[in-house]
């Protein structure tokens, strides 16, 4: 007949361990990896999200300013660029690939920017429905795409941090050694000066009213 209190002991040592290990931070390395990841998925889905938009963006611009082809070709570029650069989950701890992903999208925002401020030489453009439409929905996703990295970055920052701190950083050398450090996203440089907003739509020399980019008058002959 088994001994009842040694059951008992292998009963209460079956609930206590885990409990004990838990206390001690063995899950919360997978914990907040999977965080990151899911942090990490939603910052795909609104760049993705702003990759579908440009095609019909371009398209709406080609319609009303087609002499602007070389913007209209690096946004078409640097769209294609970015979306050709992958990183998903196995390949998120690589620096490199990374880094290489996040200058394709630094590169299509720049020249989203150039696109969108060719609106202000052309009125019909900029009071185009379609376009009107396309503009809020992009400045939206942008919107969307800065929330997304800022909260990868602090998911990103509390997994890494549990990497090296105790207790949590025993299972990271034992449990969990193959286990990476996961890169942050950087401020980009634009993001680092404050923008210049200028309101004079004037050039020098030229005379109030005149339509913009029309020469100055000639000077008065001499009497």
């Amino acid at each position: 007949m088994q001994n009842p209190f040694r059951k008992m002991a292998a009963l209460a040592a079956a609930i206590v361990l885990p409990m004990a290990l838990a206390g001690c931070g063995i899950n919360a390395i997978p914990t907040k990896q999977e965080a990151a990841k899911a942090a990490w998925a939603d910052v795909q889905n609104d760049y993705q999200r702003r990759a579908d938009l440009i095609p019909n963006l371009v398209a709406t611009v080609k319609g009303y300013a087609a002499q602007e082809k070389s913007v209209l070709v690096e946004v078409t570029e640097a769209r294609a660029s970015a979306t050709q650069v992958k990183v998903d989950a196995s390949t998120l701890t690589n620096p490199a690939a990374f880094q290489q992903y996040e200058q394709a999208q630094n590169k299509l925002s720049g020249v989203l920017g150039r696109l969108m401020m060719i609106q202000e030489r052309y009125p019909d453009l900029k009071s185009n429905e379609n376009f009107m439409a396309l503009q809020s929905q992009l400045e939206g996703t942008e919107n969307r795409i800065a929330v997304a990295r800022r909260d990868y970055n602090s998911a990103v920052q509390d997994y890494n941090t549990t990497l090296r701190v105790f207790p949590t950083s025993i299972w990271a050398a034992t449990m969990y050694s193959a286990e990476k450090p996961m890169p942050l996203f950087s401020a980009t440089a634009a993001a680092q000066s404050a923008p210049t907003v200028s309101f004079d739509t004037t050039t020098p020399g030229a005379v109030p009213g005149a339509a913009p980019g029309s020469p100055p008058p000639a000077a008065p002959a001499a009497k």
